[in-house]
């Protein structure tokens, strides 16, 4: 714990491994099997229950509970974690469980704002540059790629893929995978277009924004099917890796997508 700054009231295991600079709050707790990178910080009242792991320059929120344990009937008390990527940021009130041993851990990346009251289940894995607004739920084994936004109020069903650089809207009921690069809303949630603002903003071209579109009209705004959508867009489209990713991810999905 060199050069940290621990609150007298803080409880801090044995089994636990603080890196430098690391501040924690009044009566935080951090428990058995955790490991605390350099420059994190840890709010007053905020616990890591067991076996979680704190890149650098990780800011956990007041309140905040990560590493409790899967809500999951199956679970047995197995050895499972949650990893927390470098310069995340946690706040209020969030939970994160622990992994099963369907991959034993629960993960989020690099540079990911968790808002207030975000709930993730057990084996769910965030990719890097996430945004979860304020009471996002998401369900056991949920995968959200890089760069994926989603607003407030969201429930994920479990096992559904968020694709990387989509947008949720709010209050939106997601029981089926988001293809990357497009927009959706809704209760039941639809599909409304590409993520042109996102992806401008990401640095794509226009090129490939205008092979995105013609992919999107492809296979969710015309009568064909998916199969006579992927032969059309190998024939028609430009082979930018971008169309690639939407097309393969279409042809991957194993809950079906949203339309």
């Amino acid at each position: 714990m060199t050069s940290s700054a621990v609150h007298p009231s803080a409880v801090i295991s044995p089994g636990a491994r603080l890196g430098k600079n690391v501040s924690v709050g009044p009566f935080a707790i951090i428990g058995d099997g955790c490991e605390v990178g350099d420059g994190c910080v840890i709010a007053p009242h905020a616990m890591l229950e067991r076996n979680v792991k704190l890149a650098a320059n990780v800011k956990v929120g007041v309140g905040t509970v990560l590493g409790g344990e899967p809500q999951d009937l199956k679970f047995g008390g197995e050895e499972t974690t949650v990893e927390i990527g470098e310069g995340t940021t946690i706040r209020e009130y969030t939970t994160i469980n622990r992994g099963t041993t369907h991959s034993f851990k629960t993960s989020v990346g690099k540079n990911c704002l968790l808002m207030s009251y975000v709930h993730l289940a057990h084996d769910c894995q965030i990719g890097d540059g996430v945004i979860l607004s304020n009471v996002v739920q998401l369900a056991g084994h949920v995968i959200v790629d890089d760069r994926a936004i989603i607003s407030g109020l969201t429930a994920v069903h479990q096992f559904v893929r968020i694709g990387r650089h989509s947008f949720i809207g709010g209050c939106s009921r997601v029981s089926k995978d988001i293809p990357p690069f497009l927009k959706a809303v809704g209760n039941p949630v639809k599909l409304y277009g590409l993520n042109t603002i996102g992806l401008q903003r990401g640095g794509f071209s226009e090129e490939v924004l205008r092979e995105l579109k013609r992919a999107y009209r492809l296979f969710f705004r015309s009568d064909l099917n998916v199969s006579q959508a992927m032969q059309r867009a190998t024939e028609e489209l430009e082979p930018f890796p971008e169309v690639q990713e939407l097309v393969k991810f279409v042809e991957a999905s194993e809950r079906g997508v949203v339309v």
